[in-house]
């Protein structure tokens, strides 16, 4: 039995005629549903930090303060890796929901422009906190250069100068945590020698209060003849001398210790604090309209030429 006859040569410039109309009036469809997009801009910071010299190769003092937000900052990777685990924490999302912004915002293309004010909570338009915290992945992106250790940090939201504030704003978060939360080995020193010296200067206190009482019944015990008056001034005067040695080594182990707190504090240095964006990132108009039309045009040619597509190409490709 023989097989069907194959369709005819194909004429490419006839079966491109419908194809072509169709993706033309797709991507007109598309060009205009497109304007109702709005626009987003992305604003960009860069971070880059310098290692204290009190850290050395342990997690220094911003790991023990990310712990008590449950942030796990492993020691190997240096302090950039602690940032990066910052600034993705929850603890900051949060600031960052509960900071109000005031911003000019446009609702499409060609709308109004008016002046908006309320958190981010109000701007992502969340239903509950946990659902806010998962949205605002998608406002901010950190990324980190594994050679160069520079961390980029972004926010792209509808309106340019609510992008940038939130870059800045996160900044000001990172470094109020390093400064303020950040419990470093030299802060604890410093805190422990503290205690330890108001305690210091309360013994030695009544060590004074001890002599001065026996002092005055005793004004020249030095040449008593009684050898336990003696005994005992030079025991009192013995005793507040300790004392006094103890409150001095104390004081110079606070200040030491907090020198070290300075040194532990990992010091961020801010190359770029976060631009105003002019032009949007997003969305790529042009784009969309020449794949609107791409896939429209395959689809219809496909579906007019399947006769000549099943026939020398399928047909071929089982044999």
């Amino acid at each position: 039995m023989s097989s069907s006859p194959k369709p005819s040569t194909l004429n490419v410039k006839e079966s491109l005629k419908k194809p072509l109309q169709g993706a033309l009036a797709a991507g007109l469809v598309t060009a205009i549903i497109s304007l109702f997009l709005p626009n987003h801009y992305r604003s960009e910071a860069r971070l880059l930090p310098v290692e204290s010299k009190g850290l050395g190769g342990s997690l220094g003092g911003l790991a023990s303060a990310a712990a008590a937000f449950g942030v796990s900052m492993p020691g190997g990777e240096g302090s950039d890796a602690n940032f990066v685990d910052v600034l993705n924490s929850r603890w900051l999302r949060e600031q960052l929901l509960q900071t109000e912004f005031q911003y000019p915002v446009r609702r499409w293309r060609f709308g109004q422009e008016r002046v908006e004010k309320g958190t981010l909570y109000a701007y992502l338009e969340a239903r509950n906190l946990d659902r806010a915290v998962g949205e605002l992945g998608e406002v901010l992106s950190v990324s980190k250069d594994l050679k160069s250790k520079l961390i980029t940090f972004s926010a792209e939201t509808r309106s340019p100068e609510l992008s940038m504030q939130v870059v800045h704003r996160a900044i000001k978060l990172l470094e109020g945590f390093l400064q303020e939360q950040g419990r470093t080995r030299g802060g604890a020193k410093a805190a422990f020698a503290e205690a330890r010296l108001v305690d210091a200067r309360k013994d030695m206190a009544r060590a004074e209060e001890e002599l001065r009482r026996f002092l005055e019944g005793n004004r020249n015990y030095q040449s008593s003849s009684e050898p336990s008056v003696r005994l005992r001034g030079a025991g009192l005067e013995a005793e507040l001398r300790l004392r006094q040695q103890l409150v001095t080594t104390l004081a110079l182990s606070r200040e030491q210790a907090l020198m070290e707190e300075k040194d532990d504090v990992p010091i961020l240095s801010v190359l770029d604090p976060g631009n105003l964006p002019i032009d949007k990132s997003r969305p790529s108009r042009s784009i969309l309209v020449l794949f609107a039309m791409a896939l429209v045009a395959t689809g219809l040619w496909t579906f007019y030429q399947w006769p000549w597509v099943k026939a020398n190409l399928l047909d071929d490709a089982k044999d």
